[in-house]
């Protein structure tokens, strides 16, 4: 089967938001596909308000992805189905704040690309305490929180490469 099939019918607000339209279903690494298609989503939100847009989303994401990934882990009776990737959603987004935010950190495919990176390392290492928030917190807010430390890890290593890199005489 090249998608799996929703918990719920695809078109339930559940199905849309938790596997964030879909990307969640495709085949092999669900967060990966959702980490990219939070990418394609935060371009535009960076273009039109800049890092403030991005993070308000982010915010909403959060809270609405605890009562969406909840439901949906209900439906199919599972504490953290792999197909909920609302919560890779609101943790690329973070990731991505520096860009923007400082001049030498423009929407760029490769900021985008670095901010990726960053946010799957560490979503997939799962170092402190991500993977204890992991492990410990359960239901929706399990389902997130843990992808929002990520994020932040993700956001002060983009920064700091930033910064290295501008130090060394590399950015503008």
């Amino acid at each position: 089967m090249l998608v799996k099939r929703p918990a719920l019918p695809f078109f339930h607000p559940v199905t849309l938001l938790a596997t964030w339209f879909g990307s969640g279903l495709l085949p092999k690494a669900p967060g990966t596909w959702g980490s990219l298609a939070a990418l394609i989503c935060a371009w535009p939100l960076l273009a039109i308000g800049g890092s403030a847009l991005l993070l308000g989303a982010c915010i909403f994401v959060f809270f609405i992805g605890i009562w969406a990934s909840q439901r949906y882990a209900d439906a199919l009776d599972r504490d953290d189905p792999g197909e909920v990737v609302i919560d890779e959603v609101a943790g690329q987004w973070l990731s991505l704040l520096p860009v923007g935010t400082l001049s030498t950190l423009e929407p760029s495919l490769e900021t985008f690309v670095m901010g990726f990176v960053f946010f799957r390392l560490f979503d997939i290492w799962k170092p402190w305490p991500v993977g204890f928030l992991d492990r410990r917190l359960k239901g929706g807010l399990g389902i997130m929180v843990d992808d929002i430390v990520a994020g932040m890890y993700a956001a002060a290593s983009l920064l700091l490469l930033f910064w290295a890199l501008a130090w060394l005489g590399f950015a503008a």
